[in-house]
């Protein structure tokens, strides 16, 4: 176990809303809602209308009788990833290791800064919590604690402006009089089932004998009690981490639960990544697709292909077969994501593809060239045509 708590979680509060106003300070302290208007939900409300009995994703309508003077803010198209760009460029001032999860969130690892006590930590992190107001003007909270679990859990405790540090050796104490439904990848339905059998906090996880605990919560009942002790083993991923490997991925400023929707969306981000795996030279055997719940837990899924490629047709075919294997519980989506991996670098035998894949080659040098020429929308493929 690390001596210093230097694993941070920060998370944006109300990024939406807060970004809203940012761009319009008339909006401070007020019942603001962003989204709304297009599909008829709430995407990100702000503690005010919150505490009006406004959450998301609420339907419009719905929220507009628990809160009648509630202020709807459409979607400011593009500011919200280039607030999101800068938040996380000023984390790197403080530490290169920024693991980014989505526009909103995302882990520190503030070891290698030398520290040498857990007040000097603290003290850098809070000053990085300031500098963000400062040049943003958006709130963010955070979680201070010993691995990523723990400080996922503390940064959500205490918002708005929260900052919540978890000492070392106090992870199980800490976690013990919380819900059980704080715990990654316990969701509203199965506490519900757990708390009619009498499991309500973290601590009653810990007193199933281990019969109890299989039948609680099947296969994954050590990884249960795991979490429930504060034991997390996972180390924060840099964009270095993911060098040799392409990635996109995209958070929705509304739950998706539409499975059409969301393979439309992933085959995009392969149309996206292939013309740089193009350009690097490279062709690559894996796609590994992973989804993520409103409730922070996620899957993915993956597949290699025989032959490495640089072509898209090869891995669309594979798209649904992932997510339906990632997506095993059906339940709406925050985030989806798409990663090529097992890159192959190395001259390509000319002689391994057929005239079909010549074709193709041609083809997509002339479709990559006439987006550089015209940009990203003057080639539209049939997979983004609903």
């Amino acid at each position: 176990m690390r001596s210093l708590p230097t694993i941070v979680h920060l998370d944006a509060d109300a990024f939406f809303v807060s970004v809203e106003q940012a761009l319009n300070p008339a909006l401070r302290g007020k019942k603001v809602a962003v989204g709304g208007r297009e599909r008829g939900i709430i995407s990100s409300a702000s503690y005010e209308a919150r505490a009006c009995g406004v959450y998301t994703p609420m339907p419009t309508a719905r929220a507009l009788k628990v809160c009648p003077d509630l202020i709807l803010v459409d979607h400011s198209s593009g500011r919200y990833g280039e607030f999101s760009h800068r938040l996380f460029d000023l984390c790197e001032t403080l530490t290169p290791l920024v693991e980014r999860r989505s526009v909103d969130e995302g882990f520190l690892d503030v070891g290698p800064c030398g520290f040498k006590t857990a007040a000097e930590a603290e003290a850098a992190v809070r000053g990085l919590q300031r500098r963000i107001w400062d040049e943003l003007q958006i709130t963010i909270s955070f979680g201070l604690a010993t691995n990523k679990l723990v400080s996922a859990i503390a940064s959500k405790l205490n918002k708005p402006r929260g900052f919540t540090i978890v000492a070392p050796g106090t992870e199980r104490a800490f976690l013990a009089p919380l819900a059980i439904g704080k715990l990654p990848g316990i969701g509203t339905k199965t506490e519900a089932d757990l708390n009619a059998r009498g499991i309500r906090s973290i601590a009653d996880i810990l007193a199933l004998s281990e019969t109890q605990a299989k039948v609680a919560f099947g296969s994954s009942w050590q990884e249960v009690l795991a979490m429930a002790r504060g034991e997390d083993e996972s180390v924060v991923e840099t964009e270095d981490s993911e060098a040799k490997s392409y990635s996109q991925q995209e958070t929705f400023a509304t739950d998706i639960s539409d499975f059409d929707e969301i393979e439309c969306i992933a085959k995009g981000m392969i149309d996206d990544l292939m013309p740089k795996i193009r350009v690097d030279g490279k062709r690559v055997r894996t796609l590994t697709l992973k989804i993520r719940y409103p409730n922070f837990e996620q899957m993915s899924a993956g597949h290699s292909i025989e032959v490495a490629s640089d072509l898209e047709t090869p891995f669309y075919p594979w798209v649904a077969p992932l997510l339906k294997k990632a997506w095993t519980q059906r339940r709406p989506l925050r985030l989806v994501s798409v990663r090529f991996s097992s890159v192959d670098d190395r001259p390509e035998q000319l002689e391994m593809f057929g005239a079909t894949d010549e074709k193709r080659k041609r083809l997509a040098s002339a479709v990559d060239a006439l987006k550089a020429r015209r940009g990203g929308a003057a080639v539209v493929r049939g997979t983004q045509i609903k």
